[in-house]
Parts: C-alpha cells; sequence; structure tokens
C-alpha cells in the first residue's frame, strides 16, 4: 500500500472492484431486460422498485462505507485490533438495519409503492417485486459491509468473488423464474436474493477459510454506542447520497408519469431503462473510486500525503478517459440500447433522448465522484456528505421540480444531466481548497512512517 507505484497499486485494486461494480449493476439490468419483455407497466415497475432498493444501499453502503475507511485508517496506523472491532460492529449493524428495513417496508407497502411513484397500473408489478426484495434486505445489508472489508484489506479480487458468482446466478434464474416457471416479476426480484445469497455464503467462506486479516467474531462486536456512532458519521455521506438517490428516482418517476400523460407508464418504463444504462457508466467510476479510497486512506494514515494526491489525479485521469469514451458509445447509439430493452416506439422515443442528454455530461462524471470519495475516505464527513447532496438532492430536485414547468417532459429527460453538471462545477473549489488545506503538508520521515 505504501511501495507500490500508484499506477499499479490503483488498477490492481480498481479493476476487482469495478468489475465488481459492473457485475452488481448488470444483473440489476438483467432484471430491467427481462422483465421489460413482460410489458411496458412491469419495466417501469422495476424503476419504482429502484427507488425502494436506493433506501436499503442507502444504509447498507453507508455503514459499509463507513466500516471501509475505518479499517483501512486503522490498518494503515498498524491497529489491527481496533480495525476487527470496526469490522464485527459494522456486520452487526448491518444485520439489526437489513431487519428494521423488512419490517418497517411490508408494514406500509401499497402507500410506499405509491410515493415512490407508481401509477394504478404500475402498482401490483412494483408491490410483487418489492415485497421479496424487502425480505432480502439484511442479506444485502450484510453483503456489503463483507465486501467493503475485504476491499480496505487491499483484497479486491476475494471481493469479487461472492458478486460475480452472484451476478451469474442472477442472469441464470431471471428467464428460468419469469418465463420457465411463469413467475412472472416476482421471479425476478426472487432470482435477485437468491443470488445476493450465494454471494454472502461464498464471502463468509472467505472470512472462515483466513485468507482475511479481519477475522468475523462476535467477541469482537462492540457495545461502545460510539463505535457505531463513529461508523454511522464516516458512512453519512454514502447515507446522504444513496438516500438522495431514492429521493430522485422517486421524483424522476413521478415527474415522469406526470409530464409523459397519456403515455404516463411509457414515460416511466423509458426513464427507468435509460437510468440503467446511465448507472452502468456511473458504476465504473464507483468501482474506479474504491480502488482509490482504501490507497488514500492507508496512505493518508501513514502519512504519506504526496501518495494521496498522485492517487486522486491518476483516479481523475483514468476515470474520465473511460467515461468519454463510453459517451460516445451512447450517445451514437442511443436509439439501438432502447430497443434492445423494450420495443416500444414511444419508449424508445424518450428514452433515447434522455440518454443523449446523459452522454453530454458523462466525461464530468470521475473528477466530481473522486472529489467527493477523496473527501469521504480522509473522514471529513460534513463536506462529504455537502458534496454527496449534490447531485441527486441540492441541484436535483429544484431542477426536477422546476424545468418540466417550462419545457414538459424534456425537462425530466435533462434532470439528472443538468444536476451532474452543477455538481462538476462546485467539486471544483472543494478539491482545490482540500489539497491546499490538507494535502500540501510534507510526507512523516521513513521512520514514522513504518512505526
Amino acid at each position: 500500500m505504501t511501495r507500490t507505484g500508484i499506477p499499479r497499486l490503483i488498477t490492481s485494486l480498481a479493476i476487482p472492484t469495478t468489475f465488481s461494480q459492473l457485475i452488481t449493476i448488470v444483473y440489476n439490468t438483467a432484471d430491467t431486460y427481462f422483465v421489460s419483455q413482460i410489458d411496458t407497466s412491469a419495466s417501469a415497475a422495476v424503476g419504482v422498485a429502484f427507488a425502494l432498493q436506493a433506501i436499503i444501499q442507502a444504509f447498507g453502503f453507508g455503514i459499509a462505507m463507513g466500516c471501509s475507511s475505518l479499517v483501512s485508517r486503522k490498518l494503515g496506523e498498524r491497529r489491527d485490533e481496533e480495525a476487527e472491532v470496526y469490522a464485527n460492529s459494522s456486520v452487526f449493524a448491518a444485520i439489526v438495519m437489513g431487519f428494521l428495513l423488512t419490517v418497517s417496508g411490508l408494514s406500509c407497502l401499497a402507500p410506499l409503492m405509491r410515493l415512490l411513484g407508481a401509477t394504478e397500473t404500475i402498482l401490483p408489478y412494483a408491490c410483487d417485486y418489492t415485497r421479496i426484495i424487502l425480505v432480502g434486505a439484511p442479506i444485502m445489508c450484510t453483503s456489503f459491509v463483507l465486501n467493503n472489508i475485504l476491499k480496505s484489506e487491499g483484497e479486491a479480487n476475494l471481493s469479487m468473488i461472492g458478486l460475480c458468482a452472484g451476478g451469474v446466478v442472477n442472469i441464470g434464474l431471471d428467464p428460468l423464474f419469469i418465463f420457465g416457471l411463469k413467475l412472472g416479476i416476482s421471479g425476478a426480484a426472487l432470482a435477485t436474493v437468491l443470488s445476493q445469497t450465494v454471494s454472502l455464503v461464498i464471502l463468509l467462506v472467505i472470512f472462515k477459510s483466513g485468507k482475511s486479516i479481519i477475522k468475523l467474531r462476535p467477541a469482537a462486536v462492540s457495545k461502545d454506542p460510539g463505535t457505531y456512532l463513529q461508523l454511522v458519521k464516516i458512512g453519512f455521506p454514502t447515507i446522504c447520497r444513496q438516500g438522495m438517490a431514492s429521493v430522485a428516482s422517486a421524483l424522476l418517476n413521478r415527474g415522469a408519469a406526470y409530464w409523459g400523460g397519456e403515455y404516463a407508464d411509457a414515460s416511466v418504463a423509458a426513464v427507468t431503462i435509460s437510468n440503467k444504462v446511465y448507472m452502468l457508466v456511473r458504476s465504473m467510476m464507483i468501482g474506479i473510486g474504491q480502488g482509490f479510497q482504501p490507497v488514500a486512506g492507508y496512505n493518508y494514515g501513514a502519512r504519506i500525503f504526496s501518495r494521496v494526491r498522485k492517487a486522486f489525479w491518476f483516479s481523475v485521469a483514468v476515470g474520465t478517459c473511460i467515461a468519454s469514451a463510453a459517451a460516445v458509445a451512447i450517445g451514437f447509439n442511443s436509439e439501438a440500447i432502447m430497443l434492445w430493452f423494450r420495443d416500444d416506439p414511444k419508449v424508445v422515443e424518450i428514452g433515447s433522448l434522455a440518454l443523449k442528454f446523459a452522454a453530454a455530461v458523462m466525461p464530468l462524471m470521475a473528477y466530481s465522484t473522486f472529489v467527493n470519495q477523496l473527501y469521504q475516505c480522509l473522514g471529513f464527513s460534513l463536506a462529504a456528505s455537502v458534496l454527496a447532496s449534490c447531485r441527486q438532492g441540492i441541484f436535483f430536485i429544484p431542477i426536477i421540480l422546476l424545468l418540466p414547468r417550462f419545457i414538459g417532459l424534456m425537462g425530466v429527460q435533462m434532470a439528472q444531466p443538468g444536476a451532474d453538471l452543477m455538481t462538476f462545477l462546485i467539486s471544483i473549489p472543494f478539491q482545490i481548497s482540500f489539497f491546499r488545506r490538507v494535502l500540501r503538508r510534507e510526507d512523516a520521515a521513513p521512520e514514522e512512517k513504518t512505526a
């Protein structure tokens, strides 16, 4: 972590984490693809369900990212026992939070689906899908934490094994359950939960086999509330980001349904599909960032600030090149992409324009993502929370509420790209200030680095 060249180190960590992110979004996209073959309303229901999944991910990823930051820094400081306490406490917190989400979600399922943007024709599909997803919430949250513990140790390859296995299982079970067993949209949700169960089992086997520095021991679970407050404090930017993703998704669904008029379900389906494609690129940026964060956190803990700076700029350069290439490919093939999901002329028309707007701002995505992750992984939670809230909250909410009033449905299609542009602009002064105030310091002396 402190000696390997930055390009080689981040690449070795980012390839498996990016691949893991892609696997996750691919099997989520597979759900959308197979469900879209049922009908347009079913396709739209996946978008409504995504808003609920974002709530689960908000708490699961929030605990996981708090854990990852603390574990990587404690390992960098050679305080392995403290790292183990944070890791085991995070697993316990994830299980508890998952059960709370299951109980609370099932108790008010139909009203929740309406709140998240379901029309009366979308509602039955959305309830059938999310009922099963909610049952799997504890599994999802626990898997997020175990994955991030491995990544914080630099064992991204091991974390990838569980995700990849789950992804393959999901893609295989989707058509079998939806069409073979005639379970419809419930089959897609069941395939998702079973695939996540497979991932969790594999991750537990990896920990029990001794391949991880961190050991899973119930005795290491902290009884100190301060431990959990620290996890939440560090993970709060992720909770904000993913929580805002749920709010943004709900507003997008409701905006598409309202401004779509007689084509309400087609509009919701179109923005659902275009968002899945957009998330494919964003997931790559997050994957690269997950390779960058442990390097930054470990070297910051070891007080080697020059390597933190180099890690940031290398990640930005690689991420921008990848996002730019994806923007060109998506922008020029937007109609073909939409047609692959759903052969509905209105869905294709609305979704392809949304993809073109998204492609226009994709090259800016890497920089703003890594500025946010830099603040978060080094423990600057307040600034990280503000940045995390920009893309799908501070900027997105006013845009999605106001812009369609002037230009109708096109305002809905432009909302997320507009928020991404604003987030990029606000990230610039945050990055400059951080480098001047925090990362300009001299590296620790060699004897201090190894102390």
